[in-house]
Formats: structure tokens, sequence, C-alpha cells
């Protein structure tokens, strides 16, 4: 193991993601979601007209829409009323542009990403490096030798602005609309900072762009905005980090994610998200493939009370291709309710879906996904593995398919187990010098390394990690 792995491994991951800042803000909306604060907000932001309009589209649908209650199994939203959140808190910076220079944040929030280790990751290993805080996005930098291709990596603020064509097509309007479901249209409502990413034809960006989100204040809802085009033939992977220290109030996530991939382009998205348990994860993430394209989503859910989180494809060009990893692990209070959703809309498109889900103490995991192939998409396929492992009797693990096919040449597969911890395998282990929690983290480690071994060194160390301290019970 080479010495920065050597150091990642050795990081301590808890304090890391536990500790908080005293909040100072600069402007904080009042609680609660009215077109008043819908027009405070977007008057902060020195927003156009048909941002302003589209934000108060998504109110008066999310005002129409029921809270969904009536899923199978899903987990108890009963405690997230949006007139107890407070949507909207810029943090107290000096200017309302990112700064593209480390130095330049005040201290306590630069010292708030030197300890998730963010710089030190963009000296390392990656291209660009996004960090929002609370409600805005307080650092943004991408190399230039990648700006002088043209690629576009900033914050959605400043992508209104300066590529407001692109914007203006592409924000919820063909991949998540409003109308999606209530927190998509939540979401439009009151949206503040994320990421936007623009890839030109036929241009491999060789590493990979992160950005990091971090809920610092008690209460607050984060609702960042994640936009990426990769035109035909381009490459890019993005990396997204999320994580709040735990309060007494819950906090609500509800961000919205869309992935648009031209004919030939490959787009990988990534996501380690160690939310505090008092915190409600509630996105919507959805990818348009054309042609032959090609999207992957890695996932790893841990932390939060609930989560309600399901990427979705959407494959509409012959021979496009999809791939869906994910783990979930939930420990007592929790319910992780994760999946995935693919349409097969044209023929020859291809997805696989692989789920590893991981309950202790109480907690409960669900896989929730659906696979639809339409009429006409022949020789389609698609596979589905889910895996279940839990510690003892009082967990829970469930997995609800649904599979929509109509189409007769079609190739369809599913699998999936569900069993304990296996006390003869945490006896050999025993056995050969372990003690129970080693050999317990030992059979874990192996479990997820399927999906661990699909992302970069630094994060599969750091999603290990998470998940030997969320058996640990030490985070939350």
């Amino acid at each position: 193991m080479s010495s920065d792995q050597d150091h990642l491994k050795e990081t301590d991951t808890e304090a890391r993601f536990e500790f908080k800042k005293e909040e100072r803000s600069s402007f904080q909306a009042e609680k609660g979601l009215t077109e008043e604060t819908i027009r405070v907000i977007s008057e902060d932001k020195g927003e156009p007209e048909w941002m302003l309009k589209r934000r108060l589209r998504a109110l008066e649908q999310f005002q129409e829409m029921p809270m969904p209650t009536d899923w199978p199994g899903q987990p108890d939203l009963s405690e997230v009323d949006v007139n107890e959140i407070i949507p909207y808190i810029r943090p107290d910076v000096e200017t309302r542009e990112s700064v593209d220079d480390w130095t330049d944040l005040p201290d306590d929030i630069k010292d708030t990403f030197d300890k998730l280790g963010i710089p030190e990751a963009e000296k390392n290993a990656l291209s660009g490096v996004g960090a929002q805080y609370e409600s805005e996005v307080v650092y943004q930098n991408m190399q230039e030798r990648w700006e002088e291709k043209g690629v576009v990596f900033c914050n959605m603020d400043e992508a209104v602005r300066e590529h407001e064509d692109l914007v203006r097509e592409h924000f919820m309007t063909k991949c998540v609309p409003p109308s999606d479901n209530k927190f998509a249209a939540l979401h439009g409502a009151i949206w503040s900072g994320g990421s936007f990413v623009y890839v030109p034809e036929d241009t491999v960006v060789e590493m990979p762009v992160q950005a990091y989100f971090r809920m610092n204040s008690e209460g607050m809802g984060q609702f960042e905005h994640t936009l990426i085009i990769a035109e035909e033939g381009s490459e890019v992977h993005y990396i997204e980090g999320c994580s709040a220290p735990k309060y007494s109030a819950f906090n609500l996530h509800s961000g919205g994610v869309e992935v648009f991939v031209g004919d030939g382009a490959h787009v990988q998205y990534s996501t380690v998200q160690n939310w505090s348990k008092n915190t409600y994860n509630l996105n919507t993430k959805r990818a348009l493939v054309e042609g032959d394209g090609r999207m992957e989503w890695i996932s790893g859910s841990m932390g939060s009370k609930a989560t309600m989180l399901y990427p979705s494809t959407v494959l509409k060009g012959r021979g496009a291709s999809d791939n869906h990893i994910t783990i979930a692990f939930a420990g007592e209070g929790q319910n992780i309710d994760t999946g995935a959703k693919v349409y097969h809309n044209a023929p020859n498109t291809k997805s696989t879906i692989e789920s590893k889900s991981i309950s202790k103490d109480g907690g409960r995991t669900n896989y929730r996904g659906l696979v639809h192939i339409a009429d006409g998409a022949s020789n389609s396929s698609t596979s589905v593995e889910c895996d279940a492992l839990m510690f003892d009797n009082e967990s829970t693990s469930d997995t609800m398919p649904y599979m929509e096919i109509n189409e007769s040449t079609v190739d369809v597969a599913h699998e999936a187990t569900v069993g304990k911890i296996g006390d003869e395998d945490v006896f050999y282990l025993q056995s050969r010098g372990l003690d129970d929690d080693d050999a317990k983290q030992m059979i874990v480690s192996g479990f997820i390394e399927p999906i661990t071994e699909e992302l970069p060194i630094e994060y599969a160390v750091e999603l290990n990690r998470l998940v030997e301290l969320e058996m640990e019970g030490s985070l939350g």
C-alpha cells in the first residue's frame, strides 16, 4: 500500500465528519416555503425572470402534490415539514462569487473543508473541485488545461448567468421536470448552488471532477442542483461527497441531478453520502442517454435517518447502456430505501443493476427498483442483482423489484440473496486470530468489495472506513 493510501486509511474519519462550526451567515431566509420566500431567494441571487417563473411554477406543483405515503414499506416521512426548514442560507463570505484560491476562503469555512480532505484531493487526483457550504458554492476551480479545451466546471448560479442558453434549455425541462414528484417540485422551487459541467464533443477529461456539499447549520435544507452535459464522444467522471454534523432538529437534503449523455459519450457519476442521523435524504437523479452513449452510477448511502434515492436512466438511443452500483448501510433508527430505475426506449440497449445492502441493530434497508422495456426495444438486455447482509434478528432487508417488459425479444435476469452473517464464518476468522468485531468487518469488506473496487482509491478507502464506523456505532 502506498504512503498516500496509508495516510487515507489512518485518517480520523469520525472526527472529520462529526465536527460543527458556529453558525454565521450574511443572509438567511425565513423558515417555510412561500411565494415571498422564493422571490427573496431569486432576488438575492440576481436571477433572470425566466428562472423566477420556473421557481414559482414548481412551487405551485409542490403545493398541489400530496406527500408520498402509499409506497409499500417506505420510510416514515411524517417528520418532514417544510414549514420548519430554513430553505436558504448564504454563508458569511466577502464576495458573492465563489473563489478560485483556497486561501481566500474565511478561516472557519476553509478549516471545514481542510478537515474533509478536499484541498489535498484536489492537488493529488482531481481535474477540478467545487465546494458548497450551506446553500452556496464557496470555492470552484478547474485546471487550466481543461478550460483551454472548452470544458466548463462552475457553480450553477454562475452557469445561469454565463451559460444562460444551455441552462435554460436543459434545466428541469426534459430530464427531471418539477412534475416528476413532490420533492422534485420542492427542489425546483428552492434549489441553490450545485455544479454545472459541460464537456465538448470528443473531449476526454482524464481526471475526475469533484463537488462536496456540507450542511453546517441546524434545521436547514440543502437543495443543490447538478447539471452535466457530455457532448458526442466525450467522457467525464463526476464525484460527489456530502456530509452534515448531528443536531437535535431534523435537516432535509433534496438535491437534483440531471445528466445528458450524447451519442458515444461516457459519464460516470459517483457519490459517497454520509449524512447524520437527523437528516432526511430525498433526491431526484436522472440521465438521458442518446445513441450508444454509456452512463454509470456508483452510490454509497449511509448515516441518514431516512433515505429515498433511486437514480434513473432513460436509454433513448440504439445501443445505449447503463450500469447502476449501490451500497446502503442502515443502523439503529435508520431506514435506507435505495434502488434504481432504467427505461429501455430503444433497441439493443443494455442495463445492469447491482445492489449491496447491510443492516444492523434494527436498521432497515430496501432495494426498490424499476426496469421498463418498451415495445420496440428489441434485443435489449437487463440484469438485476440484489444482495443483503443482516447482523441480527431485529434488522430487516427487503427487495422490491418491478419489471415492465413490453417486448418479447429481450434478455431479462434477476437474482436476490438475503442472509445473516454466519457464526461459522466469524468463528473461522477468530480461529485465525481476529476478534469478533474485526472478523465481522472483514466479512462486510469482502461483501462490498465488488463495488468499492469500482471507485477511485481515495473514495474506496473512505467508504470502507465509513462502513467500519457505522458498524461501531460511531457516526450520527
